[in-house]
């Protein structure tokens, strides 16, 4: 019997038309022309599958954009920190007159009904200004968070930031409808016009500020920091012999 020609690697022989493979089915073992002999570890089987290509990620890198974008967030959650910390002070006097009158006309709506005690009423004047102060804390906690992501350009800080501007720009063109309609005979006890203003008046940079960071991650991505781009680069020409 003539003696079975193999390939190099031993994966293959010859049978005088073409290469066929020598790998049993489960690919555990080689036929070397006379004897079935156990894989090594050196000789993969044919059929292995090839590891899937990895794409290497391209690092993003900073534009023009991204140092004034993380200033500008940090400067406006600063702002925006002392804005609710400054809450309690000025907003328990209103929200006193706001709960008085309510009380004021429910009495002259229902005068057979007497009115609460004044212990009540400086409870719930007291409970009030607790939450004022829980939700000026929270507030500050949330502004410090923030400006830490935004100078250290945290990607999912940056849409979180992203997500609360856009509510507030939501919010614009009813705090601009509130303020000039002021109280009306539906809402007598809404806050003084002057608070509704400041609002507006808070909510107009903070919906530039949205805009351009909504540009900014179509145009580039997170923070206005964009994808390097590797150029490849003109082949030197080799030296004459």
């Amino acid at each position: 019997m003539a003696e079975l020609r193999l390939s190099d690697d031993g994966l293959y022989y010859w049978d005088g038309r073409q290469w066929i493979s020598t790998l049993s089915p489960d690919g555990h073992w080689r036929w070397n022309g006379s004897a079935w002999v156990p894989m090594t570890a050196t000789v993969a089987p044919g059929f292995a599958p090839y590891p899937s290509y990895q794409q290497p990620v391209t690092p993003r890198v900073p534009t023009a954009w991204t140092k004034p974008m993380q200033y500008a967030v940090a400067a406006w959650y600063a702002l925006s920190g002392i804005y609710a910390l400054s809450l309690p002070f000025w907003m328990s006097g209103t929200m006193s007159q706001i709960i008085n009158q309510s009380i004021q006309s429910s009495t002259a709506q229902n005068p057979e009904v007497s009115p609460p005690p004044a212990e009540v009423i400086s409870s719930i004047t007291t409970m009030m200004s607790g939450f004022l102060w829980i939700g000026a804390i929270f507030g500050v906690a949330i502004s410090v968070v923030v400006i830490i992501g935004a100078l250290n350009r945290w990607t999912w800080m940056f849409y979180v930031v992203l997500v609360l501007l856009g509510l507030g720009a939501i919010s614009l063109p009813f705090n601009i409808v509130g303020a000039v309609a002021g109280s009306t005979p539906l809402n007598p006890y809404s806050l003084p016009v002057w608070v509704t203003w400041l609002s507006v008046a808070l909510g107009i940079p903070s919906t530039a500020l949205f805009i351009w960071m909504l540009v900014a991650v179509i145009r580039h991505g997170p923070w206005a920091m964009t994808r390097r781009m590797e150029s490849p680069g003109k082949a030197s020409p080799a030296p004459a012999s």
